[in-house]
């Protein structure tokens, strides 16, 4: 089955009321590739507007959301207020929360279990850091956090699975092409001990400082299935990302 390019877009914690209109009006106003599927993740408190404004066929999703429903959890959002709000996406296990909120793969794996049961679909997470791509030890520690998920999850249809490299988020830093590819083949023969099916039709993305000058290199590896972006999402650039097939 082929499987349909993926954009994300993260605005991680940057944007205002102001800046998200304008990043709108530009997705609205642009030409995207109709075989590309866009989503786009602003901050919890831009998701209402954005989603509102923004032409249908680009879906929103949140930066985060909770393994419980509605409750006592100040600060969280829940799955069916996402729904409420007709968002369907959320973004899990970014390796900012991972490092900085000291959220565990058992957590990252609970998260996308109660996402996806209920309804969600979930841009998961995974990378290695810079000490340990030196170790040589990338593919054990993605795989490690694989199986963190796979302990959780049985259907990961809902599921796109998104590499990136925590020592090329934000630092200008790429992986080569050939690296990418090396671990997103890796990623693809990993899922392959859940199913041929899931290895076949799961989308792996690559993310860590993706930009368009880079992109178009990058799409063409056979296992590279999109991008989740983060800066370059916030610029008019990111049209051209979105673009990067044509």
């Amino acid at each position: 089955m082929a499987r349909k390019f993926f954009v994300g877009g993260n605005f991680k914690m940057n944007g205002t009321v102001a800046s998200v209109k304008e990043i709108v009006a530009n997705l609205n106003a642009a030409n995207l590739d109709p075989e590309v599927e866009v989503v786009v993740a602003p901050t919890a408190l831009h998701l209402i507007s954005a989603r509102e404004g923004l032409r249908k066929e680009v879906e929103v999703a949140s930066q985060n959301v909770y393994d419980k429903p509605n409750g006592a959890f100040t600060g969280e959002l829940s799955v069916s207020q996402l729904a409420d709000a007709n968002i369907h996406w959320t973004i899990l296990g970014h390796s900012e929360r991972r490092t900085i909120l000291r959220e565990s793969d058992e957590v990252v794996a609970s998260k996308t279990k109660y996402a996806t049961e209920n309804g969600l679909n979930v841009i998961w997470c995974c990378g290695e850091s810079l000490e340990e791509r030196e170790a040589g030890k990338t593919i054990e520690v993605v795989s490690k956090q694989l199986e963190a998920l796979k302990a959780q999850i049985n259907d990961w249809s809902k599921i796109v699975i998104a590499y990136e490299p925590i020592w090329a988020i934000g630092t200008g830093k790429v992986a080569t092409t050939e690296q990418a590819q090396q671990v997103h083949q890796a990623i693809r023969e990993w899922l392959k001990s859940v199913s041929d099916k899931v290895a076949d039709e799961t989308r792996i993305l690559y993310g860590g400082s993706v930009n368009e000058k880079n992109c178009g290199e990058l799409s063409k590896q056979p296992d590279i299935d999109g991008f989740l972006v983060g800066g370059a999402s916030l610029k008019p650039a990111f049209v051209d990302i979105i673009n990067c097939r044509l």
